[in-house]
């Protein structure tokens, strides 16, 4: 349960002020079935984050034994101090739109996370949690969900509401955290 409540926490808070937050609010405004762009959320983070979070499994083997701890904590860290650089809208009309709100979504969502934050975060989780990779995957998406559903239904009006500065250094501050317990716990 560690492995889900981390994964989680920390998409969830990352996921704030995250360009897949704005995309969320681009295809919002964009299509009227809030259901078909949850869907596509929900289809492209699970193909993301699972081929993520096997990469970091298959990745933490090759690690020698007394660095894998530095390794994934300073990777927890560098991670953090990258959540303190804002991301920037870039959604635009592409040709994608047409396929309709499920596949517009699934497609754009799928690509903003390649090598997103969020995509190299579930990376470093599955490795620090290789024995339950099922968990970070989940844990990962539902804070994938956590974060962008919200703004699927109410999008403009919860973004005048949130401080995006405030939630990008509580993210930090989680991600730190996480890199030095990871360190510690090694």
């Amino acid at each position: 349960m560690d492995a889900f409540l981390a994964s989680f926490t920390a998409v969830a808070i990352a996921e704030i002020g995250d360009k897949t937050q704005l995309l969320s609010l681009f295809l919002a405004a964009r299509f009227r079935s809030k259901l078909a762009i949850i869907a596509g959320i929900l289809v492209a983070t699970l193909l993301n984050h699972a081929a993520s979070a096997w990469l970091g499994v298959w990745v933490a083997q090759f690690i020698p034994e007394g660095w894998q701890g530095w390794l994934l904590g300073g990777s927890f860290i560098v991670v953090a101090l990258w959540l303190l650089i804002p991301d920037k809208d870039d959604s635009e009309d592409t040709g994608v739109l047409k396929f309709g709100a499920f596949m517009a979504s699934c497609i754009l969502f799928f690509l903003a996370e390649i090598g997103d934050k969020t995509q190299i975060a579930t990376v470093i989780l599955a490795a620090t949690f290789e024995d339950a990779i099922w968990m970070v995957i989940w844990g990962t998406t539902f804070g994938m969900l956590a974060a962008n559903v919200p703004v699927v239904y109410a999008g403009s009006w919860l973004m005048e509401k949130i401080s995006l500065d405030w939630a990008r250094r509580t993210a930090c501050a989680i991600f730190m955290l996480l890199g030095v317990i990871t360190i510690i716990s090694y």
